[in-house]
């Protein structure tokens, strides 16, 4: 017979994590005191102490700034508390999502991952359609990608797309659904404007978006494209989701082309 042993529950109970506890653990880690801390950083030790007890919880930006500098002088803070302690300030990480930004925020793992994928399709793109990184494989089963860097502007802008997608007109609808939808969350976003802006000079382009249709990214979904060598047509299950970006979170999507075959489906390395 199996017998259980109940005990007391405990009535002690954990910390929540707030941006003082956070900003204390931090200081206390490299032996730096509020003083030291509060002089390097152009700050009173007196508002060092307000916010490490939780009187004031919103510092402004440059104040957080200012105080992650001095304590990564003395010992790295890593990308993950740097998010952490942001994000309990209620504050977004500096920083633009910019191409430039996105593509220095994948990691070397993240990159070689993109390798171990192979023979499969797979690459990393932003909200926009840009290309971040992608492999080979990605490359030639979509001609003309890598040099126009987007995948709405591959799709209306480059001739190839057509010669490739077997299904264009379906595919760009669907594009163009995605897009919109995309569009309705970061309205805000002037990169979104002006990718649409710009390809709204395709008259393909604004005969779709004219229909007013909207849908959202599916996680998986099938697209027939055409081998570039052999002009033989290729099935392909693709999958979309997000990929863990610390600097800059739910910016970044990896796709996944898994081929298909006559035999059976595609599989995963």
């Amino acid at each position: 017979m199996t017998h259980r042993t109940t005990t007391a529950r405990d009535t002690a109970r954990v910390e929540i994590p707030t941006f003082g506890r956070a900003l204390r653990r931090l200081r206390d880690d490299r032996g730096v005191s509020r003083e030291q801390l509060a002089y390097t950083a152009g700050v009173s030790a007196s508002y060092v102490t307000h916010l490490e007890k939780g009187d004031r919880d919103r510092p402004a930006r440059p104040v957080v700034e200012a105080l992650l500098r001095c304590l990564d002088r003395i010992r790295a803070i890593s990308a993950a508390e740097r998010r952490h302690v942001f994000d309990l300030a209620g504050l977004s990480l500096p920083g633009e999502p910019t191409v430039p930004n996105l593509r220095a925020a994948i990691t070397g793992e993240q990159r070689h991952a993109l390798h171990l994928f192979r023979p499969h399709l797979a690459a990393y793109v932003d909200q926009c359609g840009n290309v971040l990184e992608a492999n080979a494989e990605w490359d030639a089963a979509l001609p003309g990608i890598r040099q126009d860097a987007n995948l709405f502007r591959w799709m209306f802008g480059n001739a190839l797309a057509r010669q490739h997608q077997v299904d264009w007109d379906t595919e760009a609808r669907k594009y163009i659904r995605w897009l919109r939808a995309t569009y309705g969350r970061n309205a805000a976003d002037p990169a979104l404007t002006a990718l649409v802006d710009e390809l709204s000079g395709f008259a393909d382009f604004r005969r779709i978006w004219s229909e007013d249709g909207v849908d959202f990214p599916p996680s998986a979904r099938v697209q027939r494209l055409r081998d570039p060598a052999t002009g033989r047509v290729r099935c392909f299950q693709i999958q979309t989701a997000g990929l863990h970006c610390t600097a800059f979170p739910n910016h970044i999507a990896v796709i996944l082309g898994l081929e298909i075959r006559r035999s059976g489906h595609g599989r995963l390395p």
